[in-house]
């Protein structure tokens, strides 16, 4: 369990292998769209499933273990603005993957794991040969949201860092030291 001194192993490996993840998959996502690379979708689809099953464990680890306890006391303020800016980026790291799988799913393009077809892909096409969706609206949905959230979720994770150097750099408290396993030596 977290402790004002220390945070579980756990707690550390689900938070930077998501935090590696989201920002690897925001970066891929871009790059794939700005440059068209259509071919690279599957990759980025597979690597969102694993997201998706980080985010879950995380989600249900944070539920179990709860919030940690803040390293030093906060006003209201910075307590209630640490607390929403944690529900954010945790319903954001849930909501990504899953607006994707039904952008994908909807659009008719389906989606699988590394090879391993989850949901298939349509098999109607167009006249001009472009897949037929299977709801467009769920589509343009799906798409809408993911786009949305992307983009939010940079945000988020902009306003996190500033806040972990905020707090090491300002406040000269414990929370990042924590954040990266170090030993924290007083309460």
């Amino acid at each position: 369990m977290d402790t004002k001194l220390k945070f579980s192993p756990l707690t550390l490996l689900l938070h930077w292998l998501i935090a590696v993840s989201i920002i690897g998959m925001c970066g891929f996502g871009l790059y794939m769209v700005k440059t068209k690379s259509f071919s690279l979708f599957h990759i980025h689809k597979s690597f969102g499933l694993l997201v998706f099953v980080l985010a879950v464990l995380r989600v249900l680890w944070r539920w179990k273990n709860g919030f940690p306890e803040p390293a030093r006391p906060l006003s209201r303020f910075e307590h209630l603005a640490a607390l929403w800016m944690h529900k954010a980026l945790l319903a954001c790291t849930l909501l990504m993957p899953i607006t994707g799988m039904l952008f994908s799913g909807a659009s008719g393009h389906g989606f699988g794991f590394f090879g391993l077809k989850i949901f298939p892909a349509s098999t109607q096409h167009a006249a001009n040969g472009s897949v037929v969706p299977n709801n467009a609206a769920l589509s343009d949905l799906g798409q809408n949201l993911h786009d949305f959230l992307g983009y939010a979720l940079v945000c988020l994770i902009l306003l996190h860092v500033a806040a972990a150097l905020k707090h090491h750099l300002v406040d000269r408290d414990e929370t990042l030291s924590r954040m990266l396993g170090m030993k924290v030596h007083h309460e």
